[in-house]
């Protein structure tokens, strides 16, 4: 039996058994898993040192670099994650409606676990204990596989989570790590069709492609973050600046972090060489229309149009204008990921018909992009960001990883 194929039916038994987990139990294991990562901090960091060499001498992008370092600052905030999740009520079993049936029924639909959750994500080893929180507090079983890069953070990580979950008597085989990190690992999960339920994958293009062609199992997309930043002509130019530096630089590698910026043509000479010196640092790639009056700058190049609608990772910011908001609104439908888009603007009417006709997981006014986030949104965390439109949308988090199921009391009805 393959390693995998054991792994899935091994999760397949124990999310049975997590569906009567008390909550009291799930919450003194995420707060013991806590206190273990700081307690084991440098042991954490040394195995991620180890990922981060191999990163280095295999050519690995800094986006990507940035994405597998775990700090003491990251650790810290992997811990309180899981005390915000513990802290969380928990979605098992909460009574969403209820009715009774003309010949005395009750029914009741509650809140129940997906099942077996199947994590595919790259590079950011922190997800590991982030999905596991997530999928412990919500019942639900979950097989990991990360990257190749990130393999040693990722055993260490999980190895911690499930050394305590022991101790608390969680089923064995709640959360698994594959440690295959070819191709065929995921070829053959995404395949397992009664064991596995639901997959989610997060990283790049290609990998989300591969799964979501070939898979058998349902798929909820997340991450790619081509992320808009609209300025309309009555925004607050200073505030607009300030929003665009920390959407842009504050984390570049994250899907969160802007990669477009448009202008609306009223108001380009007044912002643009105010965005040039804020973005120093920034390579800003400029329509033709903008970059003919601008092009001596030394962080100023001509955009290419496949530079609208490219997730750079990295300080690149795309910059084009538009003649009104309708424009605007085209242009970010048309070139969105469909994870989160912004308008900077005083014109309440105008801020309207971007909230409500842009079609984007979620969408902002008047702020920065940056707080598409779990945490953010008092998750706790997230299992990742979706940017289709069933089952979820946006940061995922407890009640994002539950259906529903109608629980019928009787006394004898018949039909």
């Amino acid at each position: 039996m393959s390693e995998i194929l054991n792994l899935a039916k091994r999760a397949k038994e124990s999310s049975f058994k997590l569906v009567n987990l008390k909550t009291g139990v799930k919450n003194s294991v995420l707060n013991a898993v806590a206190n273990e990562l700081i307690g084991k901090k440098e042991w954490i960091k040394s195995q991620n040192e180890i990922d981060l060499k191999n990163g280095k001498d295999s050519g690995l992008s800094t986006a990507l670099l940035d994405r597998l370092t775990l700090t003491d600052a990251r650790i810290e905030a992997m811990a309180k994650g899981l005390n915000e999740v513990a802290s969380l009520s928990d979605p098992v079993g909460e009574i969403l409606s209820g009715f009774k049936h003309p010949n005395g029924m009750q029914i009741s639909k509650i809140r129940t676990p997906l099942g077996v959750i199947g994590m595919i994500y790259e590079s950011r080893p922190n997800v590991s204990i982030d999905v596991a929180a997530l999928a412990l507090k919500s019942s639900n079983a979950v097989i990991l596989r990360g990257s190749a890069s990130a393999l040693n953070s990722n055993i260490a990580l999980v190895e911690i989570f499930n050394k305590v979950a022991t101790k608390h008597d969680v089923p064995s085989g709640a959360i698994s790590l594959i440690c295959d990190t070819r191709r065929e690992s995921v070829s053959q999960m995404i395949r397992l069709n009664g064991l596995i339920d639901v997959i989610i994958p997060r990283g790049g293009k290609n990998l989300k492609e591969f799964i979501t062609q070939n898979a058998t199992i349902p798929v909820i997309e997340t991450g790619a973050g081509i992320c808009h930043i609209f300025v309309d002509e009555s925004a607050d130019i200073s505030k607009a600046l300030a929003i665009i530096k920390n959407a842009k630089t504050q984390r570049p590698s994250v899907c969160n972090a802007a990669e477009c910026v448009i202008l609306h043509k009223n108001i380009v000479d007044k912002i643009m060489p105010l965005l040039i010196a804020e973005l120093s640092g920034v390579e800003l790639r400029l329509e033709r229309e903008i970059w003919q009056n601008y092009e001596g700058f030394e962080n100023v190049r001509l955009a290419d149009e496949s530079d609208f609608g490219a997730e750079f990772l990295e300080l690149i910011l795309a910059v084009k204008s538009v003649g009104d908001l309708n424009e605007a609104i085209n242009f970010i439908n048309a070139h969105s990921s469909g994870h989160s888009d912004a308008i900077l603007s005083k014109n309440y009417e105008n801020i309207e018909n971007f909230l409500n006709a842009v079609g984007s997981a979620v969408v902002y006014a008047n702020a920065s992009t940056r707080f598409s986030d779990g945490g953010e949104f008092g998750f706790g965390g997230e299992i990742g960001i979706s940017t289709q439109k069933l089952h979820a949308r946006g940061p995922m988090g407890l009640k994002e990883l539950t259906t529903y199921k109608y629980i019928v009391r009787g006394a004898g009805q018949v039909r």
